[in-house]
């Protein structure tokens, strides 16, 4: 079985820039529920055998154009969220995004335990994330592709540490796919949006929305 991780596709928060990680959050614009439709269109093909998203809005409405496709309800599941950036909710201004990318590149250090002013580390975002995976996927020798829509810093996190923290990742974009296998020796890397993964040191582009 293969556990297909996708980011939701645009907002306005997105476009203009405002940091936006607390459900139920901002819907989709118009160019993300066009992304969503293309997602729909690119996992028609695929497998799929359920639709998970997370509780905010965008997740579930990139999700539902998927599950269509396939004849599937969309499930709500929680701890799949984006990471809580606490005090700078709703901020686009360079102080709140200087504060935010300091902490985010520190996670690609290793520095785990950072925590992000008033809300989540690194190791916060996996404690809930991992355990919501491993409900999603059941029984691993069960035929068919597993959907779960979520959100860019959350699934780089938890794909990193599915990973084992071996494989250099880097930014997903809007409607992004990171698509994993897993074998008798863990999760597998099959592919990364929008190409290769490059190495943990790259920054920017990872605020969450």
């Amino acid at each position: 079985m293969r556990l297909v991780l996708a980011r939701h596709g645009r907002t306005a928060a997105n476009a203009m820039h405002v940091l936006d990680s607390r459900p139920p959050g901002a819907p989709l614009d118009e160019l993300g529920r066009d992304q969503a439709d293309e997602l729909a269109r690119r996992l028609a093909g695929h497998p799929v055998r359920a639709v998970h998203a997370s509780r905010a809005i965008r997740a579930q409405q990139t999700a539902s154009p998927v599950a269509a496709v396939h004849g599937l309800a969309v499930e709500v599941v929680d701890g799949i969220h984006e990471v809580s950036i606490g005090e700078l909710e709703g901020r686009s201004d360079g102080a709140a995004f200087e504060a935010f990318f300091e902490v985010y590149d520190a996670w690609w250090r290793g520095e785990l335990d950072a925590r992000l002013p008033g809300g989540e580390s690194a190791l916060d975002l996996r404690a809930r994330f991992l355990p919501a995976v491993e409900r999603i996927v059941g029984d691993a020798d069960r035929d068919g592709d597993v959907v779960l829509v979520s959100h860019g810093a959350a699934i780089r996190m938890a794909a990193a540490a599915l990973l084992g923290d071996t494989v250099e990742t880097s930014y997903v974009p809007n409607a992004g796919l990171v698509v994993l296998h897993r074998e008798e020796q863990g999760w597998v890397l099959d592919a990364w949006d929008p190409g290769e993964p490059v190495r943990k040191d790259v920054t920017g582009g990872g605020a969450p929305a």
